[in-house]
């Protein structure tokens, strides 16, 4: 997008005074069906998105780290060296303080001084993964700036474990494996235990439209992370060490050992890996019919099973799903909150997103956000 790059050319002279060496963009993505299986060891389907984080960054002959964002204003210096988590409105810098915090567990140096300037046109708290881009966009920066390189699969693997030991969110390898191995016009297919990848044609005639209802639970945090420990509790249950391994037919025997409520998160779970394999057999065969139908089955799992919709998402599916040129749709990304995917054929416009959000106003009485989005190429430096 030379637009943004421009822009991003710009801010950082802006704030720093000089052009910057190296430029990284990374893009959001689109959980396209495997709802919370990534941490459980499943397999899911990601599509990375034409939204991204862009990071620019420039040497510097000091020991600052110095950080300016497009959407944050002002420039926070930091000393380099062992990275230190940040609190209130600079809490964002975890992000590419994690990826630095992470190197030397994968045997890279962290980089000296350093300008950095964040921009993007990826929305916040979307379901989208914001966080992710900008993980692996930092990494590719940082690793530029300071003269090392490392394989897809390791910048991956330092964007989860930057998430899961320095932000602190149990997340799988979905997100950042996604923004990091997308290709055009190809869905992104996961096995989260290897982690394994490979891309799964998208077929002609098929599109996204992403309906953020720009609401976040409050406790969301704690929220993932309490499925995230019953889910743990019913592997624990069921003796696996994930729930990939497990059938229905073992849970059914382990019910009665279970609390109810862990019972619904494992069922879903299991579910939903066998959804992903399903949806994979049918995007192979060209079923777009098929492949709706599983991925509002996904929805209604997440409804009623694992319970991290909310009744704006909720509102958002039940209205879709009516319109003819809706194949399916579903909440995307970790729930109790953010947005709506609907896989459509190309006849759903504009006109009838406008239908949607009119119904939406009329129920909530605020308007979702619309994206119109396309597969796109994952994480990779632009200069």
């Amino acid at each position: 997008m030379p637009g943004l790059r421009t822009q991003l050319r710009r801010e950082f002279a802006a704030a720093f005074g000089r052009a910057p060496q190296f430029i990284a963009r990374a893009p959001g993505r689109v959980e396209f069906i495997g709802n919370h299986t990534d941490y459980n060891g499943g397999t899911v389907l990601g599509a990375a998105i034409d939204r991204d984080v862009w990071v620019a960054v420039a040497a510097r002959d000091d020991d600052r780290w110095r950080f300016c964002s497009g959407s944050k204003g002002g420039v926070v210096s930091i000393r380099a060296g062992k990275p230190a988590r940040q609190k209130g409105a600079g809490s964002w810098l975890n992000y590419p303080l994690g990826v630095i915090a992470a190197f030397p567990k994968f045997g890279l140096r962290r980089p000296g001084g350093f300008d950095c300037f964040v921009l993007s046109n990826l929305p916040v708290g979307a379901g989208l993964s914001s966080s992710a881009a900008l993980e692996l966009a930092s990494a590719l920066a940082f690793l530029a700036v300071s003269k090392q390189d490392a394989p897809r699969e390791t910048l991956v693997t330092i964007g989860r474990y930057s998430e899961n030991n320095f932000v602190g969110v149990p997340c799988g390898i979905l997100d950042q494996g996604v923004s990091g191995f997308g290709e055009q016009n190809r869905l992104v297919w996961i096995d989260c235990r290897g982690p394994k990848f490979a891309t799964v044609p998208m077929p002609a005639g098929a599109q996204f439209w992403i309906f953020n209802t720009q609401t976040k639970h409050a406790l969301v945090d704690g929220l993932y992370a309490a499925r995230h420990r019953a889910c743990m509790a019913a592997a624990r249950t069921l003796g696996v060490s994930v729930l990939a391994d497990a059938t229905l037919a073992q849970l059914e025997l382990a019910r009665v050992r279970l609390k109810p409520d862990t019972y619904k998160r494992a069922r879903h779970v299991i579910e939903e890996i066998a959804r992903v394999a399903g949806a994979v057999k049918a995007l192979r065969a060209g079923d777009l019919k098929t492949v709706g139908q599983l991925l509002t089955a996904s929805h209604q799992s997440s409804r009623t099973q694992f319970e991290n919709s909310t009744k704006e998402l909720d509102f958002l599916v039940d209205t879709l799903v009516t319109m003819p040129d809706v194949f399916g749709a579903r909440l995307t990304g970790g729930g109790f909150g953010g947005a709506v995917m609907a896989l459509t054929s190309n006849k759903f416009n504009a006109a009838h997103a406008r239908r949607v959000v009119s119904a939406y106003v009329k129920k909530f009485g605020s308007a979702p956000g619309v994206l119109h989005t396309r597969t796109a190429n994952g994480a990779g430096l632009v200069n």
